[in-house]
């Protein structure tokens, strides 16, 4: 050891470069181009019917009020009823809840058993299921629809959380087959030669490690199964319906004068939970994404 400081050599970074330049004028203008839709929302949202017909799009209201979003809550029509979109909301907690963790369960155990297990066909068997994942749902709708309704799941909540667990298995199997093939194989050897079993491993070994994963399928599952339609309207009954299908019904049921100010407060609505899962977590979704991006 001499004691010298190991200095720095080469030219020294410029703080504002073309490239940098660049890349901070993208950002802005891709900020701007996502953000302004919900600006408008917000503010037409909190504006009375007056204001909006003065054609003032990007005005902030002179006389804000919440009658609109009390009317979406608790008011707005879907059709025939007038309950606003708490019916769909209450709906879409009780598919949302038990298809994540169904299907997050699931893809757990499915990509602990083809990572560590060396199963005979493990890679077939991985490759029918992504499989799923490529073809459009739509395509089996009729054969899914005829098989719920034989053995009674068509048109109530198990069969809306039966389909959503069934088509985001290939998903959440993918997610936690890499996450698992990133950590150390030695974990589960140790754990074999101590005696423990397929289930003992996964639970006290695999499960304590398995955060950060959990956090980004839970928002990718959450926030799919929140925001979805087409499933929703088919699958779900009219008791059952969602809140995106229960927005869609208030947008396209108008009595007299078209409410803008209380679609947009609907709208927004409907958005609130996704949008509060990503700003809440959004840090452990980039954590996750980055530890199961290892292999593959």
């Amino acid at each position: 050891m001499t004691g010298r400081v190991a200095v720095p050599d080469g030219p020294r970074p410029t703080a504002f470069s073309p490239a940098r330049l660049g890349i901070y004028a993208f950002l802005m203008v891709s900020a701007v181009f996502f953000l302004m839709p919900l600006y408008v929302m917000i503010v037409t949202s909190l504006k009375p019917m007056e204001e909006i017909r003065q054609g003032a799009l990007f005005a902030w209201p002179a006389s804000p009020t919440m009658a609109p979003w009390i009317e979406a809550w608790s008011s707005a029509c879907t059709g025939l009823s007038c309950e606003g979109v708490k019916v769909g909301f209450a709906n879409s907690i009780l598919i949302t809840v038990p298809s994540a963790i169904i299907a997050i369960t699931i893809g757990m155990v499915n990509g602990y058993a083809l990572s560590f297990w060396r199963l005979r066909w493990a890679n077939l068997l991985f490759g029918t299921l992504l499989m799923g994942a490529f073809i459009p749902y739509q395509v089996l709708f009729f054969p899914l629809v005829r098989m719920l309704a034989a053995i009674g799941f068509f048109g109530n909540l198990a069969g809306i959380v039966t389909v959503q667990v069934i088509f985001s298995l290939p998903v959440m199997t993918l997610l936690f087959r890499n996450y698992y093939a990133s950590l150390p194989y030695d974990l589960f050897k140790a754990a074999r030669v101590d005696g423990a079993g397929f289930w003992r491993i996964w639970r006290s070994v695999l499960l304590p490690l398995s955060g950060p994963m959990i956090v980004v399928a839970l928002i990718l599952k959450v926030t799919n199964t929140w925001n979805d339609y087409v499933l929703g309207l088919v699958f779900a009954g009219h008791r059952y319906l969602p809140m995106t299908v229960e927005l869609n019904n208030i947008v396209n049921t108008t009595h007299g004068e078209r409410e803008y100010n209380m679609e947009m407060a609907a709208t927004l609505l409907t958005a609130l939970v996704p949008l509060a899962i990503y700003f809440v977590s959004g840090r452990w979704f980039v954590r996750g994404i980055a530890a199961g991006a290892v292999k593959g």
